[in-house]
Formats: C-alpha cells, sequence, structure tokens
C-alpha cells in the first residue's frame, strides 16, 4: 500500500481521539499533522508546545511566517486566538502537574505491555529525548501513532522493547496503519482493524501477544 496511504489511515484514526475542551501535545512529525483531521464538531481544543506555547494554531503562509514562533520541533507556526507564552520549565510543570489532556506521539517501538520506546537509536545521532520522557508519564492520556512495520519488514510491536524505553507501561492507546490496540493493567487488547485489513494480516505482522476485543 502507498505510504501516503497508509499514514492518512494513522493520522485519520488519532484524531477521533481528541474531544472538545481538551489540551493536547502533539509530538514531532506524524503527530503534528493530526491537528488538520479534527473533526468539525470538536471546539476549544488547545495545543501545547513544551517550549512555551499554548494555543497553537495552523501552519503559517509565507507573509505570516515568524521566525521566533517555534513548535517544539522548530517547525515555524502561528498563535490561535487566546494563545499564551511561558517559559520553558512552566511549560514542563503543566505536563508533570497532570494538566495535559491528551499526548499524541510517534513510536520506534512498543511492548506488549504498553512499554514506548520512542527517542533513540544507539549508535545514531540523537537531537534529545524532548519531551517524551515528561508527557509519558504526566500526560492524563497517552496515544501512540506508527507504521506497524519497520523498513526492514520487522515488526515494531514486540514482545519487549529492544531500543532503550521512553517509558515503561505507559501507553494507552497504539494506532498503526493495520489496527488500534488498547492497554490495560499490563495486556495488549486488539479493539480495531483498520479499513482493508485482515486479522490475519495484524497476526503475522504482530510479535506481541494480544487479546482480542474486536467489536
Amino acid at each position: 500500500m502507498d505510504k501516503k496511504v497508509q499514514r492518512k489511515k494513522i493520522i485519520q484514526r488519532a484524531a477521533q481521539e481528541i474531544k472538545s475542551d481538551m489540551v493536547i501535545n502533539l509530538g514531532i512529525g506524524m503527530p503534528t499533522l493530526v491537528a488538520n483531521e479534527i473533526n468539525d464538531h470538536v471546539e476549544n481544543v488547545y495545543f501545547q508546545s513544551e517550549n512555551g506555547l499554548l494555543g497553537i494554531g495552523p501552519y503559517p503562509t509565507e507573509a505570516e511566517v515568524d521566525p521566533d514562533l517555534i513548535n517544539a520541533g522548530k517547525e515555524t507556526v502561528t498563535a490561535a486566538k487566546g494563545a499564551s507564552y511561558f517559559d520553558n520549565a512552566e511549560s514542563f510543570a503543566m505536563i508533570r502537574g497532570g494538566h495535559i489532556d491528551l499526548a499524541i506521539l510517534g513510536g520506534m517501538e512498543v511492548s506488549e505491555k504498553g512499554d514506548l520506546a520512542n527517542y533513540m537509536i544507539p549508535g545514531k545521532l540523537v537531537k534529545g529525548m524532548g519531551g517524551a520522557m515528561d508527557l509519558v508519564v504526566g500526560a492524563q492520556k497517552v496515544v501512540v501513532i506508527m507504521d506497524h512495520m519497520n523498513k526492514h519488514g520487522e515488526s515494531k510491536i514486540k514482545a519487549q522493547c529492544e531500543l532503550p524505553l521512553t517509558g515503561a507501561g505507559v501507553v494507552n492507546t497504539l494506532i498503526t496503519d493495520l489496527a488500534v490496540f488498547q492497554f490495560e493493567n499490563g495486556v495488549m487488547k486488539l479493539i480495531e482493524l483498520q479499513p482493508d485489513t485482515t486479522l490475519e494480516q495484524v497476526e503475522a505482522s504482530t510479535d506481541a501477544h494480544f487479546e482480542y476485543h474486536l467489536k
């Protein structure tokens, strides 16, 4: 399947996790695109960036670009009406204080117990862990979005993560191009298949053990 089509499935399903009046932190990369797919009936959503902005607006047009106004991924953004600015310490106080309703993050690996590895690959240059380690323990709900398989055709959903952990048992919901899983009390549950996906495909592409809770 075309990579863009796969990613579109993931992003659109992740957008369904967003409800009215939420304060949300979107990780860099694919998660930032979720903001473009929010349902029309969802209102008063506030996007928070760990570098000090609550109320991130759409990406700027060429005329609107302000090099001083960036998100955590160093992309230029706009500020929505009513937005507020604050220092980095205040931003992390929001996160650590449990004031972020939803964090949508990318992932390199997720284990069957809800462990997440998403900040580094040993031996490769890492820009830094960013806010991920704080977000996975501070946000009320953590949703991870990623491809089901890596570029070598190997499952990214493991019995046990092989990469360094961002957090242990922190994932609430995992959305891939093949399926949606929930984690409860250390148990991984398959709750949805993505369109045009079979159960056999998911089973063959998943190294982790999971329960079946399809509706």
